[in-house]
């Protein structure tokens, strides 16, 4: 049996390397020995390479591998990259996409080149000499009605005051019929007023309805092409999503649409597919191989909002992937999610402070703050469990899971609010230990970075000048050691991830912690700990603070 087109041997020896017992869960994931092997035959290749030409250095890309065996029981990998790479999906080493919306004489590309065409009719419509101009003449038109309906209606009103003054003195100077008739006057004038006002509306109306009707024969032209447009996208994007057909182990098919119907965000999002892991798996399930192990990497320059580190091992993505690959992976052995797992068995809190209003801790890494999804045990928990009787959230401030370090908790309402309004006001000072992994030349300075959500892999956090909220840290220097550099960190904001997306963004450090599995490499543990923090007794107002040493 001759092997599929995208299948490579390896080229090293494998066989004192067993095959795991259970398929990578790629949501979470270290990488097995064969799929560090695969990963760096593609690098290998990806440096040697003549047969696509991408500038890496401008862009950089997500590839994927993934082992698998064949019906023979030989052992290979295949290997992919996420969405098109130099313009094209038709790679000689890669597998190609689930499905192939480039070919110029297909369906996809001649529907998106009659979508071009109504856009340049739109586009064409709306920079047209004539319909500016009318524009232009309806906007003075309106405006010189408002100046003139606005001076006449003051000159209303003085007139108006100056009849009220009028009406006073002809009742003090006549009475009987020479008053009636001095007064009829008057309510003469303030009709001869208001028919001129009627008049000069209707005028002005008439021009502006005039200048509109010249107008609409455009502005009708143009909203109808972008109601086809419209309707033309969606349809074709509806038959985009129905193309992509996505097999399981079972050979179960499920087209993107069927998939995303069942999760919250109901509508695929953009490029939803596209991505190596996919690719891979369909391919595999297509040409009756098995697969065994898989892992995903960067290649090349980071994005400028996202952070991805070079050659550096990442998971499948949670929005456009994991429904995907729910469905996928339907029926395979899994390894076991390890946030499913409770990391906080065996470990203790560190009591550094407790009175009758607050509680500070040392919370040991891998510890929740607040309770998860799947996972009560937390620091909540713990105060719940030893202070009974304590009011309100008890969480004044949070630490990320991985995190060690302070922690400031209420016993009662009045003093959470006491102190939550310190940590709002920024009067709480705080300092953080890190060790990154690198060496950062500078000896001290200032981060700010704007963050926000990435609403489609959470919980990771992305820099978004547009719509990020603004986040400060000022670091400095302690030590530089064996290609590692010391360092404090010390948030002026408290944004989610703040300290770890500062110091890894090309941006900013562009030199992550220790341990960072979101924004650098896994390790043991994150290497980051809230060491130090000042702030005032909600209930003396006396300058406080508290240390803890770091176990790193």
């Amino acid at each position: 049996m001759t092997n599929p087109k995208y299948f490579h041997f390896f080229k090293n020896n494998i066989k004192d390397i067993s095959a795991p017992e259970k398929f990578t869960y790629p949501f979470y994931y270290d990488p097995h020995p064969l799929s560090i092997m695969a990963t760096k035959e593609v690098q290998a290749y990806l440096m040697m390479q003549t047969d696509f030409n991408h500038h890496f250095e401008n862009t950089g890309k997500m590839f994927g591998v993934l082992v698998v065996q064949t019906k023979n029981n030989e052992i290979g990998f295949l290997a992919s990259v996420s969405g098109k790479l130099a313009d094209t999906n038709t790679h000689k080493y890669f597998v190609p996409p689930v499905f192939d919306m480039l070919p110029k004489k297909g369906y996809y590309k001649t529907e998106e080149h009659k979508l071009n065409i109504l856009t340049q009719k739109i586009e064409t419509l709306e920079k047209a000499e004539i319909y500016n101009r009318l524009k232009r003449s309806l906007t003075k038109t309106i405006e010189k009605a408002e100046g003139e309906k606005n001076s006449f209606r003051l000159k209303m009103i003085e007139a108006k005051k100056e009849r009220k003054e009028r009406r006073k003195q002809i009742r003090r100077e006549f009475e009987g019929n020479r008053l009636q008739e001095n007064l009829k006057t008057l309510d003469q004038e303030s009709i001869i007023f208001k028919l001129k006002k009627r008049d000069l509306y209707k005028q002005w109306d008439r021009k502006i309805v005039q200048d509109q009707k010249e107008l609409s024969t455009y502005e009708d032209e143009i909203t109808k092409l972008q109601m086809l447009r419209k309707e033309k996208s969606s349809s074709l994007q509806r038959y985009l999503f129905q193309q992509y057909q996505f097999l399981n182990k079972k050979k179960e098919a499920k087209n993107l649409l069927s998939i995303f119907e069942e999760t919250s965000l109901q509508v695929p999002p953009a490029a939803a597919g596209e991505c190596a892991a996919p690719k891979l798996l369909q391919y595999a399930f297509q040409n009756q191989l098995t697969p065994i192990c898989m892992a995903e990497f960067w290649w090349g320059k980071s994005p400028n909002s996202e952070i991805r580190k070079h050659k550096i091992f990442y998971p499948a993505c949670q929005g456009k992937c994991k429904p995907i690959l729910n469905h996928m992976l339907k029926g395979m052995l899994l390894d076991t999610d390890p946030l499913l797992k409770n990391p906080a068995i065996g470990k203790e809190l560190e009591y550094l402070y407790e009175d009758q209003y607050m509680v500070v801790v040392n919370k040991p890494s891998e510890f929740l703050s607040v309770p998860g999804k799947t996972i009560d045990d937390s620091v909540y928990l713990r105060i719940k469990q030893k202070y009974p009787k304590a009011t309100g959230p008890l969480i004044v401030h949070r630490l990320d899971m991985s995190t060690s370090g302070i922690m400031i908790l209420a016993l009662d309402i009045d003093t959470y609010k006491k102190l939550q309004r310190q940590f709002i006001k920024r009067q709480v000072k705080k300092r953080y230990l890190a060790i990154l992994d690198g060496i950062v030349e500078r000896n001290n300075g200032t981060i700010e970075l704007p963050l926000r959500l990435d609403v489609e892999d959470r919980p990771r956090q992305l820099v978004c000048y547009e719509h990020g909220k603004k986040a400060k840290t000022i670091w400095k220097v302690i030590d530089r050691t064996e290609n590692k550099t010391k360092i404090h960190l010390y948030p002026i904001t408290g944004r989610t991830h703040q300290l770890r997306v500062h110091a890894s963004h090309p941006e900013g450090l562009n030199t992550p912690i220790i341990g960072d599995d979101l924004y650098g490499s896994k390790g043991r543990r994150l290497l980051l700990h809230a060491e130090h923090i000042t702030l005032h007794h909600p209930e003396t107002k006396e300058e406080i603070s508290f240390s803890a040493k770091a176990y790193f």
